[in-house]
């Protein structure tokens, strides 16, 4: 167990590397600052639970699990198992079913079926990423359009008639914002610029729909502040609260009527399939990660600790408010061409994120619903 964090104790810790890791670190947590809060929403969940993940299961999975390099988190792959789960049983028992995934990783890991991840084949792999790209992808169509539906609910095939239905409400300003994220995202790294160009996407959408915003209530754009409210000691606001996330007892599970529901062994029962696919789809996610990020780092994880590690990530982060993760392969690439090679970026990340919740999250409200259909359209 812990075998990244004793192997980087052990190894070099020159300035030059310590530096080389932290400004790593800080150029992932500026990529998953936006990704996170957009896969949260994705979920079915408030943004600050994606960010909360982000902090919490970034760190301990990172300091626990047997990758040095590997970025954990919120990650595409979950959206459709995790969206369901949310909408039977509210986010208290998405959480409990992440916290039960956890506990199936740390026993995978303890029986040594790491090395399972090699007998999975490629063309399945492509597939299922496929599906879930298609998926996510028609999700988000209803915000990147600003469509008048209340809900996309049922099979694919519902989703999918629901949108074409609503496509004549089709609103012009939302869809501009969309559109200039979605440019900006897909030219970005053609200027071989080093700044993400996740941050520079969000900026401008944020700005377009800011000066919309000034032009007139008939130009305004939905805002992650008008989409999400919060209370706080009493006091409500809009967007994402400005406090770091803190431990707490599960919340409370809910019926598909949003009634709460007791925490009794029916529950468990029920959620214990969903825990299954959560860890399993963690499992193989995490450790495609490793050995991709072992290619292009040269360095080699330990399949059984990443397991340990990712179990014990997701059994914390439910105490956070966090939903489950796994390692992401974009977040982790950028990791590695950025020059990390220890834990340190990814607890970096993580703490820059915490930060940004503290001191940003006024500005965090101004982020534009459709900026954010136009990210996860290119994740």
């Amino acid at each position: 167990m812990f075998s990244a964090s004793r192997k980087a104790l052990r190894g070099e810790r020159s300035p030059a590397s310590i530096r080389a890791n932290l400004l790593a670190g800080l150029t992932v947590g500026i990529i998953a600052l936006p990704l996170s809060m957009a896969l949260a929403i994705a979920s079915g969940v408030p943004p600050q639970h994606g960010l909360y993940t982000a902090i919490v299961a970034g760190v301990v999975i990172a300091l626990a699990g047997g990758s040095a390099v590997n970025i954990s988190g919120p990650t595409a792959a979950f959206v459709v198992v995790l969206l369901p789960i949310v909408q039977e049983h509210g986010i208290g028992g998405l959480l409990i079913a992440g916290f039960m995934a956890g506990v199936i990783l740390v026993l995978m890991g303890l029986a040594r079926l790491g090395r399972l991840i090699e007998i999975v084949p490629y063309p399945v792999i492509i597939g299922f990423t496929a599906g879930i790209g298609v998926v996510i992808a028609t999700l988000q169509i209803k915000d990147f359009l600003g469509l008048a539906i209340p809900s996309l609910d049922g099979h694919f095939t519902d989703k999918v008639t629901t949108i074409v239905q609503a496509l004549g409400t089709l609103d012009p300003m939302e869809f501009l914002v969309g559109a200039v994220t979605l440019l900006v995202l897909l030219s970005w790294p053609r200027l071989n610029i080093k700044v993400p160009g996740h941050l520079v996407a969000v900026v401008v959408g944020s700005l377009l729909a800011w000066i919309l915003g000034g032009l007139g209530d008939g130009y305004a754009v939905s805002t992650i502040g008008t989409r999400f409210q919060y209370e706080m000691n009493g006091i409500g606001g809009h967007g994402i609260p400005p406090l770091p996330p803190t431990f707490s007892w599960l919340a409370t599970p809910t019926d598909a009527d949003g009634e709460p529901v007791g925490f009794t062994l029916e529950l468990i029962r029920t959620l214990l399939p969903s825990a299954f696919t959560i860890a399993i789809l963690g499992a193989i996610e995490s450790l495609l990660c490793a050995v991709v990020s072992d290619g292009m780092s040269g360095r080699k994880h330990s399949p059984n600790d990443e397991l340990i590690g990712q179990g014990i990530g997701n059994m914390v982060a439910p105490f956070f408010g966090g939903i489950p993760a796994t390692a992401a392969i974009a977040r982790t690439a950028a990791n590695v061409r950025a020059g990390g090679t220890s834990p340190l970026s990814s607890v970096t990340h993580g703490l820059f994120i915490l930060v940004s919740i503290i001191f940003l999250s006024p500005l965090l409200a101004y982020i534009p619903m459709a900026a954010m259909a136009a990210l996860l359209l290119v994740v």
